[in-house]
């Protein structure tokens, strides 16, 4: 019987050409009065399908630089091939890709001058739109969040083409310990140790450039999409060894919630101002605080004395308390009596007694 059947089955096979193309397959259909009447349609090529105008996105290749407050523009273009006029109905998406590659973050939808904007960037994420095929993103107020990869897409019907626009906020990268010692913080618990300090976690692109411009730290600490990485310029016996050339040492992915490191933070540019106060007597970390609360301003994190110490030049030889109970000097030009011979921002650690001052931070 399975012989038979087989037979069968290749007659029929061998007797049954259907009209094809390529892979294309074309047959009558019905025609536009729906009345029962078939209607050969004229023979097609492929090609007569492909020869429709082209929809095409285009982005910058270059990453755009902004800074934290500031306002920024996503250039996004679309066009066709061969030109027609763009339709009304065309719909636009914005979306941030996460560092961790899960999904995507919506930033904004468009139809028309109908848009809607989500999550965080509610009131500040808008279309340009200076002309009829102007896609670009402006987002005001700029987080240190926002830094990151933005996916530019445009629906036309059936046609759906995107491209990349690359956001990089100019900042700094410091690495951070709390006050009970090296290497106790998880993931979730370095997220909130930057964020106390006025900062996020740092992600690659930013500590590759912090490496690039100097940094050199020996202790592995977290970035933001949950790698444990440090960086490198002087190979040395206890990181990763002397043969080793400079770079970034990566302990890759670590289980977020067992596994304890420092943390690398990123900060960038200050909406405000940081100054000194002092006493001659110094003060206590309590008479730090009510001092700069006295001047309309409360005591500095670490994010704004990194910040202040690489934008605003901020440069003191005297040592001041900070938010997190360390104590801290930033120096622009070294000198005798204020530290090693490179500039940078030194730690004292988190003394439990002392006298000393404070710097304090106060918006504009």
């Amino acid at each position: 019987l399975p012989l038979l059947l087989e037979a069968t089955l290749l007659h029929l096979a061998s007797g049954f050409h259907p009209p094809f193309y390529n892979g294309f397959y074309y047959n009558h259909v019905m025609n536009d009065e729906a009345n029962g009447q078939e209607k050969d349609l004229p023979f097609l090529s492929p090609l007569d399908y492909f020869n429709e105008p082209k929809l095409v996105v285009e982005t910058p290749k270059d990453p755009i630089y902004s800074s934290n407050g500031a306002n920024v523009t996503l250039p996004c273009h679309y066009h066709y091939e061969p030109d027609i006029e763009a339709k009304p109905k065309i719909r636009i998406k914005w979306s941030k890709l996460r560092d961790d590659y899960t999904k995507e973050q919506d930033v904004l939808v468009a139809v028309g001058k109908v848009l809607m904007a989500f999550g965080d960037f509610q009131g500040r994420a808008y279309l340009r739109q200076v002309d009829r095929h102007d896609a670009s993103l402006v987002i005001s107020d700029v987080r240190l969040q926002d830094d990151g990869k933005y996916r530019c897409e445009v629906i036309d019907g059936l046609e759906d083409e995107n491209d990349v626009v690359d956001l990089r906020l100019q900042g700094i990268v410091f690495p951070y310990q709390p006050p009970r010692g090296q290497y106790r913080l998880n993931f979730h618990e370095a997220e909130k140790v930057c964020r106390d300090q006025g900062a996020i976690l740092a992600n690659f692109n930013q500590l590759f450039q912090a490496w690039s411009e100097g940094l050199d730290w020996c202790n592995a600490g977290w970035l933001a999409d949950g790698t444990v990485q440090y960086p490198i310029r002087l190979p040395r016996k206890h990181c990763g060894g002397l043969h080793l050339a400079p770079g970034i040492r990566s302990y890759g992915p670590r289980h977020r919630r067992l596994h304890r490191f420092d943390a690398f933070c990123f900060s960038s540019g200050l909406r405000g101002e940081v100054f000194y106060l002092d006493r001659q007597s110094g003060m206590t970390l309590k008479e730090a605080k009510q001092s700069c609360q006295d001047a309309g301003a409360e005591i500095a994190r670490v994010g704004h004395i990194y910040s202040a110490w690489k934008f605003l030049g901020l440069d003191r030889c005297s040592a001041g308390w900070l938010a997190d109970g360390s104590v801290r000097y930033p120096i622009i030009k070294p000198r005798p009596n204020c530290g090693p011979p490179e500039p940078g921002v030194r730690s004292f650690g988190f003394p439990r007694k002392g006298r000393f001052g404070v710097f304090c931070y106060k918006e504009r």
